[in-house]
């Protein structure tokens, strides 16, 4: 093959490339074999066993000698045959709780069996929820109602608290609804014969006249009883212990009466002469037996 001539102007470079040798030298790791001598261990747990005993309450139930049952132990026909037989209603309040039962006593041994606590303080009812409470054990033939009573609400409270009667110096027709419902004797207040009328027609037994004398004195019954001689009226106020007063009252056609401060006087309570209370009952339950027409 013809060989290729080289240009002129190119000089022949000759490259001398040495030839380097890389020693590379092995090395060793010389790794020991270490051995961990793990041991094994045991734990050895015992189970515990609690011995819990059960712990036993032992509560015994509440008792009470007086089995109240949040209604009247009277039915309204025993409370308003009760009130026209015996003709005298003690009208009565005080704050004090002790001073209600002794004279609540001396009018029962003075042989009064209707009692009228007024509603006429603070905390009137919780007094009068311990009177009847005592009554009930004390004197089981007393008939205990509340007087001043002149809304239905005030009128549910006492029911619930034994209540045998409310009496009431205004005519509201929601307290007979109240009343009614649950067979209770609603004396309502009333001043005129449309009053009257209206009363009965919402099932009132008995009508009370507040303030008695006010309204027209034993002459204002005796004036009623003439077209509506089935009315049974109880006046209150103006009614004393006398028997000119008694025999007014009855002679003119009153049911019964109910008698406040001029039977139960302030300085008889103040000085506890319970002894004169008790005999001053007697006396006019005396007078209204040999006056009373009905």
């Amino acid at each position: 093959m013809p060989r290729e001539e080289c240009p002129d102007n190119l000089q022949h470079t000759t490259y001398n490339l040495q030839h380097t040798t890389y020693n590379i030298q092995h090395t060793t790791y010389n790794l020991q074999h270490t051995t961990y001598n793990i041991q094994h261990t045991t734990y050895n747990i015992q189970p515990t066993t609690y011995n819990i005993q059960p712990t036993t309450f032992n509560i015994q139930p509440a008792t009470s000698n007086f089995n109240h049952t949040a209604m009247s132990r009277f039915t309204r026909l025993q409370v308003a045959t009760t009130m026209l037989q015996s003709g005298i209603i003690p009208v009565f309040y005080h704050k004090d709780l002790i001073t209600c039962k002794d004279v609540l006593k001396a009018c029962y041994d003075g042989g009064i069996r209707v009692f009228e606590f007024t509603n006429r303080g603070d905390f009137a009812h919780e007094v009068f929820r311990d009177l009847n409470k005592y009554a009930a054990l004390e004197m089981p033939e007393m008939i205990m109602g509340v007087g001043s009573v002149v809304d239905s609400g005030t009128a549910s409270l006492y029911i619930q608290l034994g209540a045998g009667f409310i009496v009431s110096p205004v005519l509201n027709e929601d307290m007979a609804k109240v009343c009614n419902r649950r067979k209770i004797l609603w004396c309502p207040g009333c001043g005129s014969v449309s009053e009257i009328s209206r009363a009965e027609e919402l099932g009132a037994e008995i009508i009370k006249i507040f303030p008695g004398s006010q309204v027209g004195g034993p002459g204002f019954i005796e004036a009623v009883k003439g077209p509506m001689p089935w009315t049974n009226i109880m006046p209150t106020g103006g009614v004393d212990t006398s028997e000119e007063s008694l025999k007014a009252w009855f002679q003119a056609g009153a049911a019964c009466v109910g008698m406040g401060s001029q039977l139960l006087k302030k300085s008889l309570v103040e000085n506890h002469d319970y002894d004169l209370i008790m005999k001053t009952c007697q006396q006019v339950l005396e007078i209204a037996k040999k006056y009373k027409t009905s």
